[in-house]
């Protein structure tokens, strides 16, 4: 018979202990390595929209998603602008879809103060930042005015965004200083150079879309035109023309706005193709890249001596004729129609229907796809829509 060591098998007990709690410690691990790795996988198919929307590709998103039902472009444009706040008041949109001669609604999808007009579809970083309200039900307001023929165009502000600059300062255009770069009138403004501010935008308008929205015009499109630009720092900032970065960045959101159905556009300045601005915009480079440009040709928006007139506001029809022929020069071998928007306000003046049918008449001889018209209050002229 052996002799028994009472510590050795003590020993041996211990040290069997340890292999189990080693051998338990190795497969949990194991299990936290594979339970990170699928949560890995799953967020880089799942697609957040606060985050870069390159992370999926353009064509697997367009088949999940269903093409609009909306009625077709009209072949003659004759619409209004619409803010979020006017789309609130109940039967304020069935007033306007009454409008004797209009066809078009352009509808504030999100505006220069960065808010988004909706919430429940709204994007999730909209929401996160307190960008998203509840100003109207996107896919109610489409369909309500689909059913009375109209064609709805969804206005996305881009990079003048006050709201997203502020809670996120790292997507913002920043001072010398640090601090968020803002223009004279004290509005923070977004890195046009930062492709995280790109998938932002495009995930306000593919929102829209979903919700029936028939093309998305974006506006702001371009760097900022006012405020100390001297102090501005653009990270990330790239060797390129500014209308290269600007048209880029239009090219990346048409290609994945337009498998979903939309038509895209943008709005530009009325001098933009009489020179060069410094803030982005080439109609040239534009116009080979959208379904339309739509100039802001205001009368009341040019200086004495514009376009070799002495008093621009005090003639609309040539100030809108004379800076619509520049657009036709710059646009020529574009896809891209040419639909002005024309103003029907004053700026110390007297708005009346002929001074609009003058701007209207003179979009008619320069051949345009229609027109748009602008007053921020909302207010429009009755029977500018009639004229022939």
């Amino acid at each position: 018979m052996d002799n028994f060591d009472p510590n050795q098998r003590f020993r041996e007990r211990r040290q069997a202990a340890r292999r189990r709690k080693r051998i338990r410690r190795t497969a949990g691990g194991i299990a936290l390595l594979l339970a990170a790795a699928a949560l890995a996988v799953g967020a880089a198919r799942g697609l957040d929209s606060s985050e870069p929307e390159a992370a999926q590709p353009a064509a697997k998103a367009a088949k999940r998603t269903p093409r609009r039902q909306g009625p077709p472009v009209p072949d003659d444009m004759r619409g209004v602008h619409v803010t979020m706040a006017l789309a609130s008041i109940p039967g304020k949109v069935e007033q306007y879809a009454a409008t004797p001669g209009l066809n078009t609604v352009q509808l504030d999808v999100k505006d220069e103060n960065g808010e988004v007009g909706f919430y429940r579809v709204a994007p999730t970083l909209a929401r996160r930042v307190g960008a998203a309200k509840r100003y109207y039900d996107p896919q109610k307001t489409t369909a309500l005015l689909h059913r009375r023929g109209i064609y709805v165009v969804g206005r996305v502000v881009c990079f003048e965004d006050p709201i997203l600059s502020e809670r996120r300062p790292d997507l913002a255009i920043r001072t010398t200083g640090g601090a968020v770069w803002r223009n004279h009138a004290g509005l923070g403004w977004t890195n046009p150079y930062d492709k995280r501010v790109w998938d932002y935008n495009l995930a306000v308008a593919k929102s829209a879309v979903r919700a029936g929205f028939d093309e998305i015009q974006f506006d702001y499109v371009r760097f900022p035109s006012d405020g100390p630009i001297e102090s501005a720092v653009f990270r990330g900032k790239r060797r390129e023309a500014m209308s290269a970065t600007i048209a880029r960045f239009v090219h990346y959101a048409a290609n994945r706005l337009r498998p979903m159905g939309a038509r895209v556009s943008v709005d530009v300045f009325g001098l933009s193709a009489t020179r060069n601005l410094g803030i982005g915009q080439s109609p040239r480079r534009l116009a080979r890249i959208v379904d339309a440009i739509y100039p802001m040709v205001y009368p009341s928006h040019y200086g004495s001596g514009e376009l070799g007139l002495s008093d621009p506001s005090a003639v609309p029809g040539r100030t809108v004729g004379r800076s619509l022929r520049d657009f036709r020069r710059q646009m020529r071998g574009g896809r891209a129609k040419l639909i002005p928007w024309l103003e029907d306000f004053t700026l110390g003046g007297t708005t009346t229907v002929a001074k609009v049918q003058e701007q209207i008449r003179a979009a008619r001889r320069w051949k345009t796809a229609g027109f748009l018209l602008w007053n921020p209050l909302g207010v429009y002229t009755d029977g500018g829509m009639t004229v022939e």
